[in-house]
């Protein structure tokens, strides 16, 4: 007869493998998002491109992942969560294969959207998994995924950096197959089989899919424009599609976005727009400063990646302690303290020189890094204290399309900033805009209530 206490440990070890498959492959989204921040200067010279026009390789990505996050999300909950998440690593797979290919530029960016549709399955399949099969410390796991996921996109430009200096940009790529290999193999073994499902592609609003992207487009289209100046039509022309897509889809019966939801639920709304806050400063620094390292203070790839691990580094070893204590005391105390590390970390950006030490550079980047390991846990606690179980999969798609819109904005950001000259100046600048997003996202932590921690019956505020 097996002993009572054999149970309890073997279900603690197959926990911990589900969640380190559901790990491996939600890092493959952030990390490839990030890793080809130190690659950039050698894909303009790859390619003959300016710093405005690599910034396209970015931004299709974001744009790619901020689409594909909902439609995976909702194909979660419609068709299953394991067909999803295998399905998201095939096509990564198969665009991690292609990139390094690529006979020019426009290829490499269609390689590169395959890439961010099939990254875009694994989170919001992945979190409905974990939400279905963990039920005690859930934040806890959830801190370990916010490691392997969020965190990981701060490791992303010192991999970036030592791929490319032992190598080149194409090992960016291969990079992906231990992760990919890895998370198929645990997710085919440990992920519960899917049940019968009878709703077909019906479900999903196409048109809505279509109209979200073309709005998503045209607004990138006019932050992209910062750099040339001010262009009027193009905000007017933004703002009547994104009303006119709030109209559309506030009549359907199952919309893409559901806005009725957000109109209602107004703290979920505004979680959405913290996490924009939050990850519109992320991923300025994050690819911002790499750019500024090489150009201005003429560092190498690989010492590039070195400064750059003060970001990843802090990262993870605060998420794990972050973790405990929204277990005990939610989400909002990590939050205050992670947004006041923000405003302090992107005040000291001032502090920068033209020939400042890497040490100085590095201590600088390491208050950001606190900054992160608190902000990207204390925000994932925080949208599940208002979600139910069975919204998970499509409220982790509109969780994650909310970072990327913020990188997004992040990317349009700098390419207003940097896109013809990169300085110290231009360092201070974003350093001044970041400062003001962390007053706002600590006005927000602020006003954020604190619900019960059953999630489902919190209040809609």
């Amino acid at each position: 007869m097996i002993p009572l206490e054999t149970v309890p440990a073997r279900n603690k070890r197959t926990e911990t493998l589900l969640i380190t498959a559901v790990a491996l492959g939600t890092l493959l989204n952030p990390l490839n998002t990030s890793m080809i921040s130190v690659a950039l200067p050698r894909l303009q010279e790859e390619f003959h491109l300016a710093f405005a026009d690599i910034s396209w390789l970015i931004s299709t990505y974001y744009l790619a992942s901020a689409v594909g996050q909902p439609i995976m999300g909702k194909w979660s909950d419609l068709f299953g969560r394991k067909r999803v998440f295998m399905l998201g690593l095939i096509l990564v797979t198969l665009s991690s294969c292609l990139a390094p290919l690529s006979p020019g530029f426009g290829w490499l960016i269609g390689f590169r959207i395959i890439q961010a549709i099939g990254s875009s399955a694994m989170f919001p399949a992945g979190m409905g998994i974990i939400r279905a099969q963990i039920t005690s410390n859930q934040a806890r796991a959830l801190g370990i995924l916010s490691i392997f996921s969020s965190t990981s996109a701060a490791f992303g430009p010192s991999l970036g950096g030592f791929l490319v200096h032992y190598g080149d940009w194409p090992f960016i790529f291969l990079f992906n197959f231990p992760f990919i290999i890895a998370s198929f193999v645990l997710a085919w073994k440990l992920f519960p089989s899917d049940p019968k499902r009878s709703a077909g592609t019906t479900g999903m609003d196409w048109a809505g899919v279509v109209f979200f992207s073309v709005t998503i487009f045209t607004w990138l289209l006019f932050f992209l424009s910062f750099q040339d100046g001010f262009t009027l039509w193009k905000l007017l022309a933004s703002a009547v599609l994104s009303v006119f897509f709030y109209r559309f889809e506030l009549r359907k019966s199952q919309p893409f976005i559901d806005v009725a939801f957000l109109k209602k639920h107004v703290n979920v709304t505004l979680i959405y727009v913290q996490f924009i806050l939050v990850n519109i400063v992320f991923y300025s620094i994050m690819f911002g400063i790499p750019s500024y390292l090489q150009h201005v203070q003429q560092m190498d790839a690989q010492q590039t990646g070195i400064v750059m691990l003060s970001i990843a580094g802090f990262g993870v070893f605060i998420t794990p302690l972050a973790g405990r204590w929204i277990d005990r005391s939610g989400s909002k105390p990590a939050l205050l303290l992670g947004t006041v590390t923000v405003i302090a970390g992107t005040l000291l950006l001032l502090t920068i020189q033209d020939r400042s030490s890497a040490i100085a550079i590095f201590l600088v980047l390491s208050v950001l890094g606190i900054s992160n390991g608190f902000n990207n846990l204390g925000m994932q606690t925080a949208l599940y204290d208002f979600v139910s179980k069975a919204e998970t999969g499509i409220a982790s798609g509109l969780f994650m399309t909310s970072r990327f819109m913020g990188t997004i904005l992040s990317s349009s950001l700098l390419a207003a900033l940097f896109g013809k000259q990169i300085t110290t100046h231009h360092l201070h600048s974003m350093a001044w805009v970041c400062a003001v997003i962390g007053v706002l996202m600590l006005a927000l932590t602020l006003r954020m209530p604190r619900p019960s921690r059953s999630g489902a019956k919190a209040p809609s505020g």
